[in-house]
């Protein structure tokens, strides 16, 4: 890549932790501007991918897409095909648009496989959309349940909507119970930016029942263990706070989207505490969408 692999945000943690200057030298072997075979197969394979994307005042969102095996392809190794449209009542549902910076990620939880790719959509239309690849990466299998999803259509029943500025108990509910979540960064200058580097982001947060907990005033609080060292995620949050979660229940067909802002806690009680926690990433919700029905996965 002709660029610098890792953004200010990036390379400010990699320092912290000593990770920069190996991450410097291997920057541009780990990440492409293409989808090597490898890559390309696996996002065939998969029933779902995930999505971030902006909103018109530049809050990220973590979104699903969903479909048969086949239904994300690659023609070429710089394009990722994406034969879906959005979900009802997903932040994406009438919002991509030609030009539009995205992250993808495409996660095999049963496998424990995960590759990520960002990019910006082109030929978009009622049946989907293309990614013009701009980095493309694997990450370690590190904190993936190894569950197994398909696809399964959702049935005619109207999606139930929930809307709100805090979690009601049943979104609690799925908080508590979740064993995996998703969330979407962005870089500040995602939107109008031709740089790979500074584009949006979707990761994969992972961890036993209750990883996750609600803090007394509705915040959640999200252990970080030893990982990679990119800090794709943190690095972003260091320069643009806001984020979008997404927990998927698949065994009730429900999805919780979140909007939230996002501090990093190093060191102290609540990072002691948790058994491996690196660090603590404190998330203040700022707005809550449960939506039940309509999620075409099932849990195997």
């Amino acid at each position: 890549m002709t660029t610098p692999a890792w953004h200010a945000g990036e390379v400010a943690l990699q320092q912290r932790v000593g990770s920069a200057e190996r991450l410097a030298a291997a920057g541009p072997r780990v990440l492409r501007d293409h989808m090597p075979d490898q890559h390309r197969e696996f996002f065939a394979e998969l029933p779902f991918v995930l999505a971030g994307t902006l909103d018109a005042q530049g809050q990220p969102w973590a979104s699903v897409l969903a479909g048969r095996p086949g239904f994300a392809h690659s023609p070429e190794p710089h394009l990722l095909r994406v034969d879906a449209a959005p979900l009802r009542h997903d932040p994406l549902d009438g919002a991509i648009a030609d030009g539009m910076a995205i992250g993808l990620l495409g996660i095999q939880h049963h496998t424990r496989r995960r590759n990520r790719m960002n990019g910006w959509v082109r030929d978009s239309g009622p049946g989907g959309f293309t990614v013009e690849v701009g980095q493309s990466f694997g990450n370690c299998p590190k904190y993936i349940d190894p569950r197994e999803f398909r696809h399964a259509p959702p049935g005619a029943a109207p999606a139930e909507v929930t809307e709100g500025e805090h979690l009601d108990e049943a979104a609690r509910a799925i908080v508590r119970a979740a064993t995996t979540f998703y969330i979407a960064t962005a870089h500040p200058r995602a939107r109008d930016s031709s740089d790979p580097a500074e584009g949006v982001d979707v990761s994969h947060r992972g961890g036993p029942a209750g990883f996750v907990r609600i803090g007394r005033e509705g915040e959640l609080l999200v252990p970080d263990y030893l990982g990679n060292a990119f800090f794709n995620t943190l690095g972003n949050l260091q320069l643009e706070p806001r984020c979008g979660l997404l927990f998927l229940d698949a065994a009730r067909r429900q999805r919780l989207y979140l909007a939230a802002t996002a501090s990093l806690q190093w060191d102290g009680p609540e990072v002691a505490a948790i058994p491996g926690a690196q660090r603590l990433l404190k998330l203040r919700i700022t707005a809550a969408r449960r939506v039940s029905g309509g999620l075409p996965l099932a849990q195997l």
